[in-house]
Formats: C-alpha cells, structure tokens, sequence
C-alpha cells in the first residue's frame, strides 16, 4: 500500500518487555508514515527496553502505562483504549503476555485492554525458542487464537540470547504489512459471485476406530472462504474435521470421507469459482471393519486392502454444463526445490484440467502441515507467480484479489 494507506486508521500498540520492542519504535513510525494514528501502552517490563519519551516522540501521543492512573481512570480509560481503535497490535508478544491473555486475566493495563477491546488483535510473539516451543506457550497460543486474536511471526533466526531457533519477533515490514491486510476493506469485487472452497482433510475409517487421513489443519482453505466471503461471494465451505471456526458470512458443510465430500460439492453446484485447497486422502479402504481390530496377542502385521478415492478436482473440473467458471486446485508436495513444484504443479493443472493451481512444499521442515504460514507458487496458463513466505490469512487474501480481478478482467476463466 502507499503511503497515506491507513490514513484515519487507529491502532493501539501494545508494547511488552523484550529486546524485541526496539523494532515496535520502527513500527510506530512506519504506521505514522501511512496516515495511521498510534497510541501505545508500555508495560512496565517493556519500558526496561525503550523509554516513554521515545514511544511518545515517534507516535505524538502520551504513552500509557498504569491501570490505576487517577487521572486516565476517572474517564474509563482502559476501556477507553480499548475501543476507540481500528486494531491492537502487541509487539512483541512474550510468553508472559500470551500465559496472562490466555487466563483471561487483566491485572495491568496491558491485559485490560485486550480483555476489554472489541476490536480484532494481533500478536507478534518474540521469545526464546525453547520457551516458544514448549507446550504451555502452544497450548496458550491455540487459546488466544481460539478466542480469535490473529498471529504475524514468530520467525526463525539468530536471538538475542545467543541461541538459533523459531522466537524471533517479525519484522516491522511483515507486521505492517499484516495490519494492512487486517484493515484493508476489500472492494467487494465477487458480489453476486457464487463460489465452493474445499479445507481440512478427510477420514478414511478402516474400523470404527481408526482411519486413513492427513495432518491438515484446514487453516488455509477456511482462510480462503473468509477472503471470498470478505470480498462479497456467496461461499459453500466444504470441510473435513478441522478444528477451525466457522469463517463469518459462509455456509458450512461438514463431512468426514472423500466421497462425501465429492457429494457435497456436487450439490453446491453451480457455482462460478471453486478453490480444492482439502486434502484429500488418495486412498480407501475397500471394506471396512465392522468391529475393532484387535492384535490377540500375535503380531500385528494386517493386510490393508484400499481403493483410490474419487478425484474431485478432476471430476468437477471436467468440461459440462456445471463446470466453474474458475477452477483453482492446490498441489502439496513435498519437494523443496521449487523448479521441479512448479514443474510438478503445471502438471497437474495439465491433467486435472483446472485454470490455476496453487503449489506449495508441505515437507515436515516447513511447518505448512498444521502451521499459520504457506509459501506458495501460483501456476496459470500465463506462467507461475512465486509468492513470499506469508501468514495464510495473507495468502488467502492476495488468491481472493487475484481471482476477482481475474474475473473482473473476463469473464471466463483467464490465465
């Protein structure tokens, strides 16, 4: 965005202690650039790491810091705070901030106003990478998260107490770019647009216990039906078992096999763009166990007999009467060099007969499988866009543009 982007734009920064916070000062003043109006709240921690007159010198606000202020508290001033802004932004985020916010508690003004804000929020977590990765940090991540605060980072790197990990607190142009998204208001481009989106994965049950599946989340399809929704389709969100919320303004349709979910597509039809992001598991078993299968003791090596599941993408991609007027499918490989993806991905798009084709590398290094952020490569008739490493949410949101002003452009399907 240029500059004067976020003019009339509020946001509340809420500043924590750790070294990270010098970046939130090179924040403020790229916000400030934008036509942004920045107030901050120090907490008492963070205030170690940068001084009040510097936070209050770049954004041009007093900085606030006591929950007990006498003067800011006779006005309801958390409260105040907490909904006179477009966004809060805490930069950084410790593991301190995210165990308090996850407690629901509000014993400074930090916690108070995110407790009290009916305003979305965003985190930029910065710690160390033991301490990021621990399971009480997650577990609190997935509260916030779960109560629908939003996540921009952490990265991986060097840190500041020497070690090499996953902790390091995004970079002020991420973040910006994170807040620009989050307060962007989408043309509503797709009005009167229908469209069909695929997320999560599906259960193959090979006994009424256990099944064939994948370690999808889900994260990314959902975010895709949100963007579409945002932009003034009417979405069908199509999902298997994920623990996702429903994304605002779409309908939901839960299914647990691959041919369900083939069934479900099929009658959401017709529609004018449809996204495959589910993954769909490749294989079913032929007959599944009417009772649980037990080892009795012997060694447990079975015979699996299975059979492929339908080809959604193919089959509603195929040429008739119903086919979409955009058909976009994703490729999830696991292949590093992103040459022989993209190769791989014009492949598919190729065989399966789909306009675009979303490629991307879910290799257990790259934390795509289950985790916030995608890289991905954008496979089109014209060639191949790489994209950055991005927040799904932001990957979902430059899909969502591209494929309104691809339709916006014709109306067909276009390269």
């Amino acid at each position: 965005m240029s500059a004067g982007a976020l003019e009339t734009r509020s946001v509340l920064l809420v500043i924590a202690g750790g070294i990270a916070a010098y970046k939130s000062l090179e924040l403020i003043r790229r916000l400030k650039d934008r036509g942004a109006r920045v107030r901050c709240v120090l907490t008492r921690a963070g205030a170690e790491f940068v001084t009040p007159l510097s936070v209050a010198a770049l954004s041009g606000e007093k900085v606030h810091q006591e929950l007990l202020s006498l003067t800011d508290e006779s006005e309801m001033g958390h409260i105040r705070l907490a909904r006179d802004c477009d966004l809060v932004v805490v930069a950084p985020a410790t593991a301190d901030l995210l165990a308090r916010m996850a407690q629901g508690r509000a014993d400074d003004l930090a916690t108070a106003v995110l407790l009290a804000t009916d305003k979305p929020i965003l985190l930029a977590p910065a710690m160390n990478a033991q301490m990021w990765s621990h399971p009480a940090t997650q577990r609190n991540v997935q509260t916030v998260t779960g109560d629908g605060a939003h996540l921009v980072g952490p990265a991986a790197g060097d840190l500041a107490c020497g070690e090499v990990g996953v902790g390091r607190m995004a970079e002020p142009d991420e973040i910006l770019a994170r807040i620009e998204t989050m307060l962007a208001r989408p043309a509503r481009l797709l009005e009167g647009k229908m469209a069909l989106v695929t997320s999560g994965p599906t259960r193959e049950a090979i006994d009424p216990v256990r099944y064939l599946g994948n370690f999808s989340s889900g994260k990314q399809g959902h975010a895709i039906a949100a963007a579409l929704a945002e932009r003034g389709a009417r979405v069908v969100l199509v999902t298997g078992p994920t623990a996702e919320p429903d994304p605002a303004g779409v309908t939901v349709q839960r299914i647990e096999t691959g041919q369900q979910m083939l069934d479900a597509c099929r009658a959401a039809l017709p529609v004018d763009i449809a996204v495959f992001a589910a993954a769909v598991a490749d294989w079913r078993p032929v007959a599944p166990a009417a009772a649980k299968l037990k080892k009795d003791g012997q060694p447990s090596a079975i015979a699996l007999a299975v059979t492929e599941n339908p080809d959604i993408l193919a089959t509603l991609a195929r040429p008739g009467t119903t086919r979409p007027q955009l058909v976009v499918g994703f490729a999830a490989e696991t292949e590093a060099d992103p040459a022989r993806l993209i190769e791989r991905a014009r492949a598919k798009r190729a065989s399966k007969n789909c306009d675009w084709v979303v490629a991307n590398d879910v290799s257990p290094g790259t934390g795509v499988l289950g985790g916030r952020r995608n890289t991905v490569h954008v496979v089109t008739a014209g060639g191949a866009e790489s994209w950055p490493t991005l927040d799904k949410n932001d990957v979902a949101a430059r899909l969502a543009d591209r494929i309104a002003a691809a339709l916006q452009a014709d109306g067909r399907a276009i390269a």
